[in-house]
Formats: structure tokens, C-alpha cells, sequence
């Protein structure tokens, strides 16, 4: 059985067909179409108001002992790191598929096709969705190392929106290197959809401990019996990943949870308002991370990377939809709460940029993961 949201609007219809004869069958009206969005504009990375960024040599990638902000582009070459190399041992791939009627925390819902989000007018600040129950099946692919000695207890890091064989790829190379524990990679599919009243979306962008709870007590249980590894319970060797929602979903796994992850690495983090149903203790969603979570509590055990394109997303139908303004924002927050952080402005770089992820995936993970020493 599905169940319901209490916040969600849910419309369906049944259209009769009459039968006489020499009866002209009635045409159903057509679905809206969405405008067609205008290309983000490029941002200047020295935009009054923007963080103070140390601007690196094109072609490079900020070092991965130093805290802080940086500017790179707008040119990128994939790391030797993230592709095969000659002898370097390469892990193995557990692949297997989970389905909605089997989770207690996501049963499944869609957005109504050809309808969007749109603003209650009653209340601006809320949106209007036409869902429905719907079943969908995940993918979920596990990354072993070929270092891994069975029975041992081993880190970790969970990534949204796979398989990300990039990933896999990466790390067989930075193992072997021995610049990160031999660890284990969990790449989580989404449930499908995306945007609000989405499997995805409610799964990325809602501001709580849900998303985080379904992977420790749904996931991680058939990736520890199928791929025959056990997983640490040690903060310090959890991290979590992804890009835009998938970024978001990482950074609220951690907040929501620091006892179970204590490092992201974030792509195009969308750290806007994106969250649907409505909550009133997280009015504009992920916007409230930079606006009122990070300075109104106190700091968290987190360490965080993050990157952001000068052409990156940008919605003007409210003031909480400028990706590259949000991850501004969360540079100024963070630094001021004292975090260990790492913000790359890429230039001449779009969403999820997957040039940029190819340049700078290796230091990234080796930015995250300093530290670490395991229990």
C-alpha cells in the first residue's frame, strides 16, 4: 500500500469517452508547457559581496592542506587519477536494485504529468504540486577495493544519484597510491524524478534526518549482505557525496547526523529552496543552511568541499534560486563558525560540470578525508 503525504495536493481525473454514434469524441486540452529558461549568466567571481578567493593558476586545483576559498578555469584536463592505469589493482562492482514497496520511509510518489510547481496564492512562500502514489526502482552499485580484508571494519562514503563510476575509477587509483584508506563506495540511485513533488526531490531537499535514516536502515544492511563487507560505525569513516540536489543531500545527511558522517563533498550544492511539502522550521529549504542554521547553531564536527560554476543555475522567480549566491553564502557562513572548508569557484563552468569533477574529484576526496585514522 502507498502511503499519502498530508502536504501534498494530489489531483487525478477520469475523462469519459461518450459511445454513441456519429459522436465526436471530446479532445483533452493541452498540457502545459513549461517557458523555456534563459541560459544562467556568467558570474564574476569578484562580484562585490562574493567571498575573498585565491585565484590559482589555470589548469590547477587548490592544495589540499589549506582551509579556505578559490577561483580555477576556466580550462580542465581529467586527473591522470580518474582514469585506468597500468597495474593498479581495480576493486569490484556489486550491482543490485531496490524496490519502493519494500521501504517503510519511501513508498513512492511523482509529479502529475505536464503540471509544475507553482505558488499558493495564499501564500507565495508555499508551492502548489499535483502528485501521485507512484513505484519506482532504485539502482545501487557498491565499490569494493581490491585492498579490502574480508571481516575487517571498513570507511566508507555513500554517493547520491549513481552508479558514479568516476568515482570507482578514482579511488582504485588514490588506494593503491595509498593517499586514502582502502575504503568502500556506496552509489545510491535516486528514486526517480526530479524538482519538487518528485521521488527525487522529496528524497535530496527536505531539511531532515529521513533521507539519512532510509540509508542506514534500508541501505546499508543489503550493501553489507551482497557485497560481503562490514561498514564502520565511526563517523570519522563516513562521508557522504553528490552533486546539486544530490549535493544538498549530502551536506543534510551530516546535519541531521553527525554522528554517523562527518565529511561531504559537494558538487553544485543546490543550497536553495527546492523543499517540498513546506516545513515551517525550514521555510526557504537548504536556503536556511547559510541564512540560519550554520551561524544560529553551534559547529558541528564537519568537514566540507564544495564547488560552484560562474554559469550555474539561476531562477529569478524568488530570491532564494541562485546556486552561485548560495554557495557564496555558505563559504561566508562557514568560515565564520570556524569549519574546516574548501569553496572552488570554477569559471566557464555550468551545473555539475563534469570536466571540473574530472579535474578535481582526486583532491577533493583527499581534502575530506585528512585526518582520518582508523579506530
Amino acid at each position: 500500500m502507498f502511503r499519502f503525504l498530508s502536504a501534498a495536493v494530489l489531483v487525478s481525473s477520469i475523462t469519459g469517452w461518450g459511445l454513441a454514434q456519429a459522436q465526436t469524441p471530446p479532445t483533452s486540452p493541452a498540457a502545459p508547457v513549461r517557458p523555456v529558461r534563459p541560459p544562467p549568466p556568467t558570474r564574476d567571481p569578484h562580484t562585490p559581496g562574493y567571498v575573498k578567493a585565491t585565484e590559482l593558476p589555470d589548469g590547477a586545483n587548490p592544495p589540499i592542506h589549506v582551509d579556505g576559498n578559490f577561483i580555477q578555469g576556466p580550462t580542465y584536463s581529467p586527473a591522470p587519477e580518474t582514469v585506468v592505469q597500468e597495474g593498479v589493482p581495480q576493486g569490484e562492482i556489486f550491482n543490485f536494485t531496490m524496490e519502493s514497496k519494500d521501504s517503510k520511509f519511501y513508498p513512492g510518489i511523482a509529479r502529475e504529468a505536464g503540471t509544475f510547481a507553482r505558488p499558493d496564492p495564499a501564500d507565495p512562500s508555499k508551492l502548489l504540486i499535483s502528485s501521485h502514489p507512484a513505484p519506482y526502482t532504485r539502482k545501487v552499485a557498491v565499490y569494493v577495493p581490491k585492498q579490502y580484508v574480508a571481516g575487517t571494519v571498513a570507511p566508507f562514503i555513500v554517493g547520491a544519484d549513481g552508479p558514479d563510476k568516476l568515482l570507482f575509477q578514482t579511488l582504485d587509483n588514490l588506494i593503491a597510491q595509498k593517499r586514502l584508506p582502502a575504503m568502500i563506495a556506496v552509489s545510491i540511485g535516486n528514486g526517480s524524478g526530479d524538482g519538487q513533488g518528485s521521488q527525487r526531490g522529496l528524497e535530496y531537499d527536505t531539511m531532515s534526518g529521513r533521507y539519512a535514516d532510509f540509508v542506514e536502515e534500508e541501505v546499508l544492511p543489503l550493501v553489507e549482505k551482497i557485497a560481503k563487507v562490514k561498514l564502520t560505525k565511526d563517523p570519522e569513516g563516513r562521508a557522504t557525496m553528490g552533486g546539486s540536489s544530490g549535493g544538498s543531500a549530502a551536506l543534510i545527511m551530516a546535519w541531521y547526523h553527525p554522528e554517523r558522517y562527518h565529511r561531504v563533498l559537494t558538487y553544485s550544492g543546490t543550497y536553495v529552496y527546492q523543499q517540498w511539502p513546506y516545513n515551517p522550521e525550514t521555510p526557504t529549504g537548504a536556503w536556511e543552511f547559510h541564512k540560519t542554521l550554520i551561524p544560529n547553531s553551534p559547529k558541528k564536527p564537519i568537514r566540507l568541499w564544495m564547488q560552484v560554476g560562474d554559469r550555474d543555475n539561476l531562477s529569478t522567480r524568488d530570491d532564494y534560486h541562485d546556486w552561485v549566491l548560495a554557495n557564496e553564502n555558505m563559504a561566508k557562513v562557514l568560515a565564520a563558525k570556524g569549519y574546516h572548508y574548501q569553496f572552488v569557484f570554477s569559471k566557464n563552468c555550468g551545473h555539475t560540470d563534469r570536466a571540473v569533477k574530472q579535474q578535481t574529484l582526486p583532491q577533493a576526496l583527499e581534502y575530506i578525508w585528512q585526518g582520518y585514522k582508523a579506530k
